[in-house]
């Protein structure tokens, strides 16, 4: 299996995972309010229903997806969240457009970049980010409704990108990065060691996997979490993590998620 077969499959039972969620709830449940400030659970659906598409269109017609970049930062909610649709036709768009980004992800060739709102990114890397966004705006999902998601070893991609990213969440805040090397060694759900970075790096980030992939999407404040740091430069990283595209962001204070 190739590296887009392989991880265009993990994206397809990341895009279950969440769909189990939420194909049985109600129309009230749809309505519930998320720990996203203004968004309902249908506005995170919605969410992903859009950039699903996006990412679709900046494989197939490069030019199409730089024209809908200004529209999109004039009304951010207006043109992505789909408050339009009743949750049944929603969930039909998303199941859509997912599909149809899983069929022409197939079609990106080796060595090839794709365009996104950040810096443009491999083939492989641009489909970690697509599983990266469905498993965090899922997390936001799962938090509103009270729902049980098993973490899995599919949170291997998530780290991974959550390691790399350390420069650009200084680079998004037009900030210095410290030069401390960070070692970062996890526990995957399994039970297995992952580990990333120089053996004998001066600080280092230790736990399990499901708490670092909180962290660096926002989902949750490092405190809240058993994700131990060693060193300034580790603590600085893990308090300002960002492992998505955008401007910076700042994820909840301590005990702003439970």
């Amino acid at each position: 299996m190739s590296e887009i077969s392989g991880t265009a499959a993990d994206l397809a039972a990341e895009h279950e995972a969440l769909d189990a969620v939420v194909a049985g709830l109600t129309g009230e449940q749809w309505a519930t309010p998320t720990p996203s400030p203004g968004w309902t659970v249908a506005d995170q659906i919605g969410h992903l229903t859009y950039f699903d598409g996006a990412a679709a269109t900046a494989i197939t017609d490069e030019a199409a997806f730089a024209d809908s970049i200004g529209p999109l930062l004039e009304d951010m909610d207006g043109v992505t969240l789909h408050r339009h649709l009743a949750p049944a036709e929603l969930l039909a768009a998303w199941r859509a457009n997912r599909q149809h980004l899983l069929e022409v992800a197939q079609s990106i060739e080796p060595g090839r970049r794709v365009p996104w709102y950040g810096p443009s990114m491999s083939g492989r890397s641009f489909l970690t980010a697509r599983l990266m966004e469905t498993w965090a705006h899922g997390q936001d999902v799962v938090d509103a409704v009270g729902a049980t998601r098993e973490p899995t070893d599919r949170l291997r991609h998530i780290c991974q990108i959550g390691f790399i990213t350390r420069k650009w969440t200084y680079a998004v805040r037009r900030e210095e990065q410290p030069e401390a090397a960070v070692r970062l060694e996890l526990t995957s759900p399994s039970g297995e060691s992952w580990r990333w970075g120089e053996a004998d790096a001066p600080e280092s980030v230790r736990g399990p996997a499901l708490d670092f992939c909180l962290v660096v999407t926002q989902r949750r404040h490092v405190d809240d979490t058993a994700l131990e740091t060693q060193g300034a430069a580790a603590r600085d990283w893990m308090v300002k993590a960002q492992a998505f595209a955008g401007g910076a962001t700042d994820g909840p204070p301590p005990g702003g998620r439970s």
